[in-house]
């Protein structure tokens, strides 16, 4: 009960840790990594201005989801968007309110509400992808979401940020599945991303509710079949038809098909048993969205689950390691609760009090 109850801090710090080591190693070859950090399992967390470390748009962009969701829940968003450095937490005490507040509609407004801020903080010089800035854009034009978003674009953007929407205590399964994919949605709206962020939260979920480590690719296998012909019309509307897909089932099934595929993959992969090799290579480089949650559940099952050593072997990789090893984090935070994270780790980190008053919301919720 210790660990699903402390679920949300243990998997948002471990977000944050992956990202923040895997930063300074995305855009190197592995012999560049090395050079600079030495082999995988002797990496630690870079430092990068005095004594703080900094993480990427990543983190940034799972706490406006998280944070999203907390203002949806508490039933009164404030109107206009955030002033950068802003932050309401206000959430309920009570699971079951705050999950009857999470309406298609409320979560739409406050996701676009934290997504134009986040355009617009000046900490929002990490590189971000191209497909996040340029729907964020149209969302503050005040265009429909389904016409803000860039339909065709599958990238990690849409699922690195996912990690909030399996944490929050009293929601259904359609909910939890329909949040997924909105918050997806709203920037890649190819349905791959939305099944790779729906499935990404599944699998953070699945963890924090104590699935054995040999039974997840499994479960989240008979996940995906289960879910390819369901469209969430509540909370996806038109998108299907906005991208020209004949129908909404042919739509979803597409990238459920896609998800599929990349666990497969991973499978494939698992079975050599070899932690020594470049996750990139053998599993997939991270930058569209199915392959980001299939190298980053390799990265947590080849080394047995192990928490440090998950996220140090996704940082070690030449992909986008930053995503990779920021999906690992969240998924060994949730399985293993806070003892991995280290107090040091944990208080050097950018942005650990946000992430401090977010994961309080749902922790002393359950």
């Amino acid at each position: 009960m210790e660990r699903v109850r402390k679920a949300a801090a243990a998997s948002l710090f471990g977000l944050a840790i992956g990202d923040a080591m895997g930063y300074p190693t995305e855009f190197l070859n592995m012999a560049q990594i090395t050079a600079k950090f030495g082999p995988w399992r002797e990496m630690g967390l870079p430092l990068s201005e005095g004594d703080i470390v900094r993480v990427s748009d990543d983190t940034q962009m799972a706490l406006a989801v998280g944070e999203a969701l907390v203002e949806a829940s508490a039933g009164t968003p404030a109107s206009g968007p955030l002033a950068p450095g802003t932050r309401r937490i206000r959430g309920t005490r009570d699971p079951a309110a705050a999950a009857t507040a999470l309406t298609p509609a409320t979560v739409e407004a406050a996701l676009r509400k934290h997504f134009v801020a986040w355009l617009h903080d000046p900490d929002n010089n990490r590189a971000p992808g191209q497909t996040c800035l340029t729907a964020c854009t149209n969302l503050e034009r005040g265009l429909r979401w389904q016409d803000a978003t860039v339909l065709g674009s599958k990238g990690c953007g849409a699922n690195m940020r996912v990690t909030p929407v399996a944490l929050i205590p009293g929601l259904s399964a359609e909910q939890r599945a329909g949040i997924a994919q909105l918050q997806a949605a709203m920037t890649h709206g190819h349905p791959t991303a939305l099944a790779a962020s729906d499935l990404t939260a599944h699998a953070t979920w699945l963890l924090a509710h104590d699935c054995p480590i040999a039974e997840l690719l499994p479960r989240l296998r008979a996940y995906a079949q289960e879910s390819r012909h369901t469209y969430h019309a509540d909370w996806l509307g038109d998108l299907y038809a906005k991208a020209g897909a004949p129908d909404p089932a042919a739509f979803i099934a597409f990238g459920w098909d896609e998800c599929l595929r990349a666990l497969d993959t991973a499978a494939t992969a698992l079975r050599a048993e070899d932690s020594e090799l470049d996750p990139s290579e053998v599993v997939g480089a991270g930058w569209v969205a199915e392959e980001a949650l299939a190298t980053a559940l390799y990265c947590f099952l080849v080394v047995g689950g192990h928490a440090r050593s998950s996220v140090m072997r996704a940082s070690h990789s030449s992909g986008d390691s930053d995503s990779i090893a920021a999906l690992t984090g969240a998924f060994a935070g949730a399985k293993h609760g806070l003892l991995y994270w280290v107090p040091e780790w944990r208080e050097a980190l950018e942005y650990r009090d946000r992430i401090t008053a977010l994961a309080a919301v749902w922790d002393d919720a359950v």
